[in-house]
């Protein structure tokens, strides 16, 4: 496989494992800088030009909800996860979990396999 079709499905798995991030870091409020900076120092880089929009999304999906506010003197949006997206995250979790173990119990079935027959 090629750099770039190897990249392109990177940032396909990056893209919906972003969302979820996003929504379980907004359980407590934010504003989009600090929100990028936890993201960041978790492990999970994220351009701004990709954050922002992301929020805006988001927030118009009705899972987020947002106010500006005066933070060291200067005008911040704040977000956090509006009851509909403390929903959403609930579920999405679980289909996280879900996922997770099922690729898990795939990739071991298949590395026994291969022990087996080595």
């Amino acid at each position: 496989m090629n750099e770039s079709a190897f990249e392109n499905l990177r940032l396909e798995l990056r893209r919906g494992c972003l969302v979820l991030a996003v929504l379980a870091e907004l359980r407590s409020e934010r504003h989009g800088y600090a929100l990028g900076k936890a993201l960041r120092e978790g492990g999970l880089e994220i351009d701004e030009n990709t954050l922002y929009p992301l929020l805006r999304r988001l927030e118009t999906q009705g899972l987020l909800a947002s106010a500006w506010r005066v933070e060291d003197k200067r005008n911040k949006r704040f977000y956090r996860l509006s009851a509909a997206g403390r929903s959403v995250l609930a579920q999405l979790l679980e289909e996280w979990r879900n996922i997770n173990a099922a690729i898990e119990t795939l990739s071991e079935t298949r590395m026994t396999a291969r022990r087996r027959n080595a």
